[in-house]
């Protein structure tokens, strides 16, 4: 009799165990070799999910798998995210590194490039400089990768590194912006700043060479100025299509360790560069031996181009270069800072070398402009300078231009001071034959009112010695004045007495007192009149032109003082009768006769003497010619009214009475013209 079937499952009682069937033992083998496969396979959780998910799909019992793989971390497990993280960066920084296939395919373009020196990738298709590129980067990679192609690696770098620096220079020379010298020019010829080339000056101050030029230097300096179109023109130094090309060679050389490589050749290219342009704009290469050589007349050129050069480097050659640098350079801000300062230290050399030697030129008045021209331009150039030049070396550069502009503004005060002796100095003894204005008053003037043009600069300069240019010697009243006045001001009040001591010291070389106030006065008025007329009479005041136009009334009541006074005695009634013939009458007539007599002699002197004389100025000339006439004619007429007929009749008419009133007054209309009046005047006959 055959035994019962054993139930599926575990035993009864404590009989001996129930053997597993077979299919059991087959599905625990399934899932065995499932989670096997997963495991070799996944290589992260999310991988062994979505492995899990198909399989799943096949047989729902793999599902079970899940929960004994990638278990999620957990606080006894604290480093495994950790590990994770960094075994997938190590992962995929493997699959960035060039493969050597890749590297193998940019030796190969590398070589070929190389085995044709003459070709440049840069004038090729636009698509094999990419490509050239590309295979750069491919092996600078495998360079900085290291492994057993690392030396392959460092030598095929070498050869990219020696292409691109001919390729760097060969586009650089090739796409170089040219300034353009015939626009520059013509803008210097328009660069007339109105300086001492007004006042047609000669190599010394002379004061007895005439100066007939009368413009206005202060308004043909500023319209002049306002009118330089290269002052603010930042040039494209470097055509635009060509830059990006530039930055791809300099970032893939800094890249590669090839940063003063590349660095030799960019600031050897754009040195020489900038050097034709300062050739252009007329800056040169001068030795302090060499300016103080040189004639005034070019020198006086050479610092008008300078001026010029100042601003145009500044504004356009510097400010583009800093910006080619900033582009073509932008991957390392040392390498651009650095190839900056040594692409410009020969332009700042050029600037400040001539700047120096200026500032220890003889001292002259003819060049106190220019050296305030110069003075200006490089002030207002250092706050952009500033801009552009960064760091240790950057601040230095600044440091030697503020030291130069110093120096010129020691020297701007300096001239000044020499200006001063010179007015005081000047002791010619050649009188102006007409009592006309004299040269030394043209220049003079002309000269202050240029200076008034740099009012601003002159200020600042001088204020440190303002103290020293006030005169304490006069009264309150004028103490008081020059407080109110800018430093400008009290230089100004204090070179304008100068030359009013040496004028008054000049009057004295006429001998007749008349021709003396007729000096002074001309002289006088023509120094007021430019006070008044610019803008000098902003700075000294109508208080200083009032007390001149009180000196000019004060010289021409002396004058007709000096003039007229003994004139007039002969036409003065000294009570003589009528003369009707007795003895007393006869007497009387000799005296009225020997009066006429006199006046016609001293008025003929004065009408030949003093039509000689000059008074430029049409009204101070008629002023006077009215003050005589109204102290001469009526006295005149009241005399030959009442004599006249005593004298002059019969065989002696006119030989007493010369002249009608009205022939006196038109003689006298002929004085101060400079030149013997007319000879056909009508006379009494």
């Amino acid at each position: 009799m055959s035994a019962p079937p054993s139930p599926p499952h575990g035993h009864e009682g404590g009989g001996l165990p129930v053997p597993v069937p077979a299919a059991v033992v087959g599905d625990n083998k399934v899932l065995a070799a499932a989670q096997h496969i997963v495991k070799s396979l996944a290589t992260s959780k999310n991988a062994a999910d979505d492995m899990i998910r198909i399989l799943s799909g096949f047989d729902h019992r793999l599902s079970s798998i899940t929960s004994d793989l990638f278990p999620s971390p957990s606080p006894s497990h604290p480093g495994a995210a950790a590990r994770d993280a960094e075994d997938a960066a190590a992962e995929e920084e493997e699959e960035e590194g060039p493969s050597l296939a890749d590297f193998e395919a940019a030796e190969k373009l590398i070589n070929l490039w190389d085995t044709t020196p003459e070709a440049l990738v840069f004038e090729a298709p636009e698509d094999d400089a990419a490509h050239y590129l590309e295979a750069v980067d491919v092996a600078i990679d495998q360079l900085a990768a290291g492994g057993p192609a690392a030396r392959r690696a460092d030598m095929v770098v070498q050869l990219a590194m020696a292409r691109l620096e001919d390729e760097l220079r060969h586009l650089m020379l090739r796409h170089a912006v040219p300034l353009d010298a015939s626009g520059l020019f013509c803008s210097l010829r328009r660069l007339s700043l109105g300086s001492m080339d007004d006042l047609d000056t000669s190599s010394e101050f002379d004061p007895a060479t005439p100066h007939s030029q009368e413009g206005g230097p202060d308004t043909a300096r500023s319209a002049s100025i306002a009118g330089n179109p290269f002052d603010d023109q930042v040039f494209d130094l470097v055509r635009p299509e060509a830059v990006d090309e530039l930055r791809a060679i300099a970032d893939r050389m800094v890249r590669a360790g090839y940063g003063s490589e590349l660095a030799q050749v960019y600031c050897a290219i754009r040195r020489d560069l900038l050097d034709e342009c300062l050739s252009v704009l007329g800056v040169e290469r001068l030795s302090i031996d060499e300016v103080q050589r040189i004639e005034w007349k070019h020198l006086n050129d050479k610092m008008k181009k300078w001026v010029h050069g100042v601003k145009t480097v500044v504004r356009s050659l510097l400010t583009g270069e800093r910006r080619l640098c900033d582009q073509v350079l932008a991957a390392s801000d040392d390498l651009r800072d650095e190839c900056f300062i040594d692409c410009t230290k020969g332009c700042i050399m050029q600037i400040r070398s001539f700047g120096d030697a200026v500032a220890v030129c003889t001292r002259s008045p003819e060049k106190l402009s220019r050296i305030l021209d110069m003075y200006e331009a490089l002030a207002e150039v250092i706050p952009e300078l500033k801009e552009l030049f960064f760091g240790g070396n950057g601040h230095d550069v600044i440091r030697d231009l503020e030291g130069v502009l110093e120096r010129l503004g020691d020297a701007v005060k300096g001239t000044l001071l020499e200006f001063g002796k010179v007015l005081q100095q000047e002791s010619s003894r050649r009188p102006m034959m007409a009592g006309e204005i004299h040269p030394m008053t043209r220049y003079v003037m002309n000269y202050l009112r240029l200076l008034v043009v740099y009012s601003d600069t002159l200020d600042a300069l001088l204020d440190e010695n303002a103290a020293g240019d006030a005169d304490r010697s006069g009264t309150d009243e004028d103490a008081e004045y020059l407080e109110s006045l800018t430093p400008l001001g009290r230089r100004m009040v204090k070179l304008i007495s100068y030359l009013e001591a040496n004028l008054e010291e000049k009057s004295k070389l006429y001998e007749d007192g008349a021709l003396q106030c007729i000096f002074s006065m001309n002289n006088t008025l023509y120094i007021v009149q430019k006070v008044k007329d610019s803008e000098l009479g902003r700075i000294l005041g109508d208080h200083w032109i009032r007390r001149r136009r009180g000196k000019i009334r004060q010289n021409s009541k002396s004058y007709l003082r000096i003039s007229w006074t003994k004139v007039l005695s002969y036409l003065k009634d000294d009570g003589h009768g009528s003369g009707s013939g007795s003895s007393s009458g006869s007497g009387s007539s000799s005296r009225i006769k020997e009066k006429f007599k006199n006046f016609n002699l001293a008025f003929d002197e004065i009408y030949r003497s003093q039509t000689l004389w000059k008074v430029p100025d049409p009204q101070l000339r008629e002023e006077l010619k009215i003050s005589i006439s109204e102290n001469v004619i009526p006295a005149y007429r009241a005399f030959t009214g009442r004599y006249g007929s005593l004298v002059d009749s019969g065989r002696n008419s006119g030989k007493y009475v010369k002249y009608t009133p009205e022939d006196l007054e038109n003689h006298l209309s002929d004085l101060f013209e400079g030149s013997l009046g007319p000879a056909n005047h009508s006379k009494r006959r």
